[in-house]
């Protein structure tokens, strides 16, 4: 394969039974990803938990990397013995795992530094050890988190996670209260009398949110790393969401407003399709294909998809209303990943469009 060849990116997809249901929903999933070609990124808390998820994997070739939880931090000795824990049992098996920040890494860096320098030395002694992935979610400010990945430009198995939405809104919500003493932009997805007269600002700010994103993969790309990426649209008005967060969504929804603003009912999210090129093209650039991963990070949106070819699985079940749910959010991330797959192509032509180009 030439080193343009779209299919060394990477391209995964949430994989998780977030519906309730017997393992017949994972095996749904495990059918759909493979069809899509889409690798997944799995929860677990312990590596039971994910030997019993690998079952579903949906083929040897596509990619898995692994999402530990939200309270693993790195500054731990405890979270350091259970990343090591599981990259001793996955290697050769996974290919990253990935932690949340903290927000007392930016009080603590020098902790959090030895602490990443200490583990990235056991991580080395692993054979085809996976790459641990520190993502941004703790709201931080951008520059912080890429300081903390500049100290450790010379570490070979820890690395960033670009969460585009998480980046955006916090950068939304930052530009929005500088102007309006402190509000929260997302307060007003209620969408009261009052947005009416800040729509214009409520724009302004989450315009803000992709040009921050931006600037933050520049500054990470310049320490040459494997950088993987948590993509999902979002807007502080958004109440898509079952779990009351602003983002996580897909990149062809729009947000209703309940008043006329330049001749339409509903906004533009953060980044669309367009946006998404934007962030993957960049990325593309600036590292190339194999330092890349990206994980369709979207949650379920409502609605419902007869099962189709997939009726077999669930002629046990008398009631297939989750069934069909978890089909239509598979159909959604199958959506999406196309177009991943499409911005890829278009941030890496293959040599035959260079040349038609010339």
């Amino acid at each position: 394969m030439s080193s343009n060849d779209p299919s060394k990116v990477k391209t995964l997809g949430l994989f998780e039974k977030r519906i309730q249901g017997d393992d017949c929903l994972r095996q749904l999933a495990q059918r759909r990803f493979g069809e899509a070609g889409m690798g997944a990124e799995m929860h677990a808390a312990t590596p039971e938990q994910l030997d019993w998820s690998l079952k579903f994997r949906p083929g040897e070739k596509n990619p898995v990397v692994v999402h530990l939880p939200r309270e693993f931090d790195l500054a731990q000795e405890q979270t350091c013995k259970s990343i090591l824990e599981f990259a001793k049992r996955f290697a050769g098996q996974v290919y990253g795992l990935v932690i949340h920040d903290h927000a007392a890494l930016a009080v603590r860096r020098n902790d959090y530094v030895g602490a990443a320098w200490k583990l990235d030395e056991q991580l080395e002694k692993i054979d085809h050890c996976p790459i641990l992935f520190v993502e941004y979610a703790a709201g931080l400010e951008p520059t912080e988190f890429a300081q903390f990945f500049s100290a450790i430009r010379d570490l070979d198995r820890v690395s960033a996670c670009i969460d585009i939405g998480h980046v955006g809104i916090r950068t939304a919500r930052a530009v929005y209260a500088r102007k309006h003493h402190g509000e929260d932009v997302c307060a007003l997805k209620s969408q009261g009398p009052r947005l009416r007269q800040v729509i214009g600002d409520v724009e302004e700010a989450v315009a803000a949110g992709p040009v921050s994103v931006l600037e933050l993969l520049e500054a990470i790309a310049k320490l040459n790393k494997p950088v993987h990426f948590h993509l999902h649209d979002g807007h502080p008005l958004s109440t898509f969401s079952p779990f009351g967060v602003s983002d996580h969504l897909g990149f062809e929804v729009e947000i209703p407003i309940n008043f006329e603003y330049r001749g339409r009912r509903a906004l533009p999210t953060m980044y669309g399709t367009a946006g998404l090129t934007k962030v993957v093209t960049r990325a593309i650039e600036l590292l190339g294909p194999t330092l890349l991963s990206f994980t369709l990070e979207i949650h379920p949106a409502g609605g419902r998809l007869a099962l189709g070819d997939a009726a077999a699985l669930f002629e046990h079940w008398t009631d297939k209303t989750n069934a069909e749910q978890m089909n239509h959010w598979l159909a959604l991330l199958q959506r999406n990943h196309q177009l991943l797959r499409e911005a890829i192509h278009v941030g890496m032509p293959t040599p035959e469009e260079k040349s038609n180009h010339v």
